[in-house]
């Protein structure tokens, strides 16, 4: 079993950029090469900025490359929750800017030539307990009755038409969500952006950002110092000093996969014929799909843990067990690939961009990235260039996490809570 993720295992690498020349003068430094920073490095060379990308370790190391692929619609909340929280106007402005996300990914997949097994197969959200499926039905209701969201229920006694087995209770599907081979289209997205001139610099840890005046800085990493008119943190739940402000409003949380030996397309038929990207209702949600070589993913918050390859092992057990327990038919099946990741979960479960203290962020995906983290860059490169309307969280208050003071010790803590939600509700 190997303890790195499928998708970088299974991508072609790109080139080694951990020698590259760091120094001179740019106009925007981006920290982190994953989604949203090589996104915006993108789409900013393209408005031709000069650009240099901050990476700590190699391009799609953090969450970018440690996700389950999938570009799926709707809020981390869920929607009705985010009419009592903001409004039905807000919140539906909310939930629409995951379908142009989503958009985005597909017209840049297109743009750049990007192979990267792209395809539109639907987002399906199954019952974990039977209330749950009556909560899936009202918020159906809502889309239907005040979006004009038009998504499909699928009763407990239709559910074999879209997943083997009887561990689930119904489900909604919404035929909008995607998937990808995730590995493929960040190193695509990295090779589009160098091509265009932006600087990729790998094993470039930025140690200091020391403030010149309004949005310049001066940015010491582990290879060079450089100068930046403008300087957009984009390292999600990998955040850490120098950028304090915000690594204190972000928990870092586990969330950990397994991939399965290759099952066949016939046994992938059987078990989810419309290939799906699958998640269910649990707080510690499971999350599942099947990859382009006909493997089944399987993921989930196994544990409030940080990822380390013991962490990842003892989480992979779990998620093994969990996954026999939704396909009882693959209790012999080997697993080839166990890994672990960090979700940047902020208070609210919302994404939240700006500008604070002359740096420009964008953070809080809560385990929806793929497709928002890669929306917001290309959104972050408009609000750069001085668009404010270009930022749809622009109005949200980011709040600092109580008691988070640099290393997540309160995670088995929330762990303990939300495992006593699941039981209780």
């Amino acid at each position: 079993m190997k303890f790195t993720p499928y998708w970088l295992d299974t991508s072609s690498p790109g080139p080694d950029r951990s020698t590259t020349d760091v120094g001179g003068k740019v106009d925007v430094a981006v920290v982190g090469a994953g989604l949203t920073g090589l996104s915006a490095a993108l789409h900013l060379a393209r408005k031709g900025a000069s650009v240099a990308v901050l990476e700590r370790d190699t391009v799609a190391f953090g969450a970018s490359g440690r996700n389950g692929g999938m570009a799926t619609t709707g809020l981390s909340i869920g929607f009705r929750d985010a009419i009592a929280r903001y409004g039905f106007e807000s919140a539906s402005a909310m939930f629409l800017a995951y379908n142009d996300a989503i958009d985005s990914v597909e017209k840049l997949v297109g743009e750049e030539g990007i192979d990267c097994d792209y395809a539109r197969t639907g987002k399906m959200t199954l019952a974990a307990k039977p209330g749950h499926y009556d909560g899936l039905q009202k918020t159906h209701d809502v889309l239907a009755e005040r979006l004009g969201y038009e998504t499909q229920m699928v009763a407990k006694s239709a559910l074999r038409s879209e997943i083997a087995g009887d561990f689930y209770h119904g489900a909604m599907v919404d035929p909008k969500g995607a998937g990808l081979h995730v590995g493929k289209f960040t190193r695509g997205l990295g090779e589009s952006a160098a091509g265009l001139g932006a600087q990729i610099h790998e094993r470039a840890s930025v140690e200091q950002v020391r403030r010149l005046g309004g949005t310049k800085h001066e940015v010491v990493t582990s290879r060079g110092t450089l100068q930046a008119d403008q300087v957009l943190v984009a390292t999600s739940g990998y955040t850490s000093r120098p950028f304090r402000w915000q690594q204190l409003r972000i928990a870092p949380v586990g969330s950990f996969i397994i991939v399965t030996e290759p099952l066949g397309k016939e046994v992938c038929d059987q078990l989810m014929p419309n290939r799906r990207m699958a998640s269910d209702t649990k707080n510690l949600l499971y999350y599942f799909r099947f990859t382009p070589d006909h493997r089944l993913l399987f993921g989930g918050r196994a544990r409030f843990a940080m990822s380390s390859p013991q962490s990842d092992e003892k989480s992979g057990r779990i998620l093994q067990k969990a996954m026999v327990s939704v396909f009882p038919q693959l209790a012999d099946t080997r697993v080839d690939y166990c890994w672990g990741g960090l979700v940047d979960m902020s208070m609210d479960r919302m994404v939240h961009a700006g500008e604070h203290d002359g740096l420009f962020y964008s953070l809080g995906y809560s385990g929806h990235g793929v497709q928002m983290a890669t929306y917001m860059g290309k959104q972050m490169a408009e609000y750069m260039n001085g668009s404010l309307d270009a930022n749809p969280w622009r109005d949200l208050t980011f709040k600092r996490i109580p008691g988070h003071v640099g290393p997540p010790w309160f995670l088995p803590f929330a762990g303990a809570y939300y495992k006593a939600l699941d039981v209780i509700k």
